[in-house]
């Protein structure tokens, strides 16, 4: 069955920047693209009561722009179509942003979603950028992988992966990660970041587990004593020159919820490299 990736997109420079990588990425695999584009009304919202409800007429003209822009999307994609592995479909759907990804991963079947996330001095994608980091928190059944604006696409280095092992991990939640890290051979260095150098025996267990599920990756681990999360994270990232992070957004553990945390909403919008957002997958 081909990987089915969702690439939202506005047209940017930056999401463009995104589609790049995800095919480079996958280039050998075979592979379905849904390019979505989300379009809205300015001052509309479902959510706001006193939100007026748009004109058909105001939904028609959005509607027929949305389209048109759409057709000059789809030729520029023509030089993509030339990898007989890949299939590319195009959607153009009103709606809540989030909500319309939700549906869409659920109906297509969406097994990673890619975006791209804004640089520092991308100020046009500051929206987008947002949104990348929201689809990390709300979109819980699908894993996301955001690209930062100035990356181009090359074969990590390595993949770190942060954990705590106060949990424990299910191969399903794991499995967009493994996929990647065979693809492009990259290998994946757990960081455990702890406060005691003696390991509880629970723990213990759930890095066995672990263990168990990256078997047939190349992998190593690495840990760090009395030192807080973002500290831990980034000084192994800038030292080692590590070119993607990988988290799995565990409720209660040790991060709580990940992306609520603000180093790693921090990460997510500044970051210099791809970050890979995955879930907690419940039995």
């Amino acid at each position: 069955m081909p990987i089915r990736i969702l690439i939202p997109t506005d047209f940017s420079k930056n999401a463009r920047n995104a589609i790049d990588y995800a095919v480079s990425l996958f280039e050998g695999e075979v592979c379905e693209f849904y390019f979505l584009h989300i379009y809205f009304l300015p001052g509309y919202s479902k959510e706001n009561f006193f939100s007026p409800e748009p004109s058909n007429e105001d939904l028609i003209k959005r509607k027929e722009q949305a389209e048109l822009a759409l057709e000059r999307f789809k030729k520029r994609m023509k030089n993509y179509t030339t990898n007989n592995n890949h299939e590319l479909h195009f959607l153009n759907e009103f709606g809540s942003f989030y909500e319309v990804i939700q549906r869409v991963v659920n109906e297509k079947k969406i097994r990673l979603i890619i975006m791209g996330t804004h640089g520092e001095s991308d100020s046009k994608t500051v929206i987008l950028g947002s949104n990348t980091v929201n689809v990390m928190e709300k979109i819980r059944n699908c894993p996301t992988l955001a690209i930062p604006s100035n990356i181009k696409y090359k074969a990590p280095n390595e993949i770190v992966l942060p954990t705590s092992f106060r949990t424990d991990y299910k191969q399903k939640e794991l499995d967009i990660l493994t996929t990647i890290a065979k693809l492009t051979k990259a290998p994946i260095r757990v960081l455990h970041v702890q406060k005691r150098k003696i390991m509880v025996e629970s723990r213990r267990k759930n890095k066995e587990i672990l263990d168990s599920y990256l078997k047939d990756s190349i992998y190593t681990h690495h840990t760090l004593y009395d030192v807080d999360l973002k500290t831990a994270v980034q000084a192994f990232v800038q030292s080692r020159e590590s070119e993607m992070i990988a988290f799995v957004n565990k409720k209660h553990n040790f991060f709580g919820s990940v992306f609520s945390n603000p180093m790693v909403k921090e990460l997510g919008r500044h970051t210099n490299v791809p970050l890979l957002a995955m879930h907690d997958i419940k039995e």
